[in-house]
Formats: C-alpha cells, sequence, structure tokens
C-alpha cells in the first residue's frame, strides 16, 4: 500500500500550516485511496499568532502539539520518521513552513532550514522518491535542495520568486490552479493561498499536485 507524508508545521496560516491546504491534500489523498501519515516536528514555534487580531501574542506553542489538531491526534514526530518510512512527502503552506521548518519569514537570503526537516528532505530527494510543496513551502525545498537547481513555484511574486533564485532554485510563474513538475528531482509544486482567491481555485491545484505526485510513486 503507498503511504503519503504530509509534513506540518503546526495549526493556523499565520504562524503555522495553512488549515485549508492541509485539509484540501488529505482529502485528495483520501479519494485516491492513499494512506497516509502526517508527521510534525517536535519543536517550538516561532511565535504565536492571535488570528483574530493577527497580533503576535506572549504564548508558546509546540509545532508536533498544534499538528496534532489537523492530524485528530494521529501525527508521527518527524524525528522518528526516515525515507524508508514513506514513499512520497507533501508540504502544505502557511508560514509555519516559513516560521518553523525554516526561517525564510525572517531571514530572506540568510534562510536556514530546521536541521531534522533537511535532514528529512535530503534523505527523500536521496531516494528519488516524489516531494510536493503548497504556497509558500516550496521556499523550504528551494533552501534545502538549492544545490540541485530545484524547479518550483510559487506563483507570480517576483521579489520572492528571487529570493528562491537566490538559493539555486529555478522559478517558474504558475496560475492558482495548475502545477510545476521538475522531473529531475521530483517535486511538485503548486500556489495555492500564495494567489489565491478561494477554496476552489486552491483546491483545483492541490487536487493536481496530490494527483502527480501519487503518479511517480514507484
Amino acid at each position: 500500500m503507498v503511504e503519503i507524508g504530509v509534513l506540518l508545521a503546526g495549526c493556523g496560516v499565520n504562524d503555522g500550516s495553512e488549515i485549508h491546504e492541509a485539509v484540501l491534500t488529505m482529502l485528495a489523498l483520501d479519494r485516491l485511496g492513499v494512506e497516509r501519515l502526517c508527521l510534525a516536528p517536535d519543536i517550538e514555534q516561532r511565535d504565536v499568532v492571535n488570528h483574530l487580531s493577527g497580533e503576535v501574542i506572549s504564548e508558546s506553542r509546540n509545532v508536533l502539539v498544534e499538528s496534532a489538531r489537523i492530524a485528530r491526534g494521529e501525527i508521527s514526530d518527524l524525528a522518528g520518521i526516515s525515507a524508508a518510512d514513506l514513499d512520497a512527502v507533501i508540504l502544505p503552506g502557511g508560514f509555519g513552513a516559513a516560521k518553523n521548518l525554516s526561517d525564510f519569514a525572517v531571514a530572506g537570503e540568510q534562510t536556514e532550514v530546521h536541521p531534522e526537516v533537511l535532514r528529512f528532505l535530503l534523505e527523500m530527494h536521496k531516494a528519488e522518491k516524489p516531494i510536493g510543496a503548497i504556497c509558500i513551502a516550496p521556499a523550504v525545498l528551494a533552501r534545502a535542495l538549492g544545490a540541485f537547481a530545484p524547479l518550483v513555484t510559487i506563483g507570480n511574486d517576483l521579489p520572492t520568486a528571487k529570493l528562491l533564485e537566490s538559493f539555486g532554485a529555478q522559478h517558474q510563474e504558475c496560475p492558482v490552479d495548475d502545477i510545476v513538475v521538475d522531473q529531475q528531482n521530483r517535486l511538485v509544486t503548486t500556489p495555492a493561498y500564495m494567489l489565491g482567491p478561494g477554496l476552489w481555485e486552491i483546491a483545483a491545484g492541490i487536487d493536481k499536485l496530490v494527483s502527480q505526485i501519487v503518479s511517480m510513486v514507484a
């Protein structure tokens, strides 16, 4: 049975995984009859945001614990997962990808990927297992796999695209309902809420991404 990981980064667009993107990813996998394994690093969030006011609040939360909200408690610590455990992995977007899985939101050109995330992505790439990334999550791939000139998209945000290119990535503009496929590196990316505007549009792109990832699993 094919098993595909969903790498989460917390719960909520402003400080964790974008919930719509995460759920649409899991729904698309379920529709295709694919087993999924939710996973997240057991680390503290960079910050906690009040999603009603948009303000950062003085509170600490754990990425694995918060991600368990989306996974309904069925989630694994990334530290215990290797490329041998999965056939592919998909990273939903949300600022958690740029704050927790990496520090892209604050570091820009000096971005570093969290060591555990970097270890896992390099393992997956070396094993030639497909990796999908949604919304801003391709920034994590661009930094982690920059030495391999990955082809990715974050839509049509030119300043962000130039940052990704500074990591060694190649950027391709893409509409919200489509995907960019890097066959050589076995990557699939889609803009989702980098472009919006709504659930139907981002669902179309995520459905294509999930179908492509499943088709690439040997």
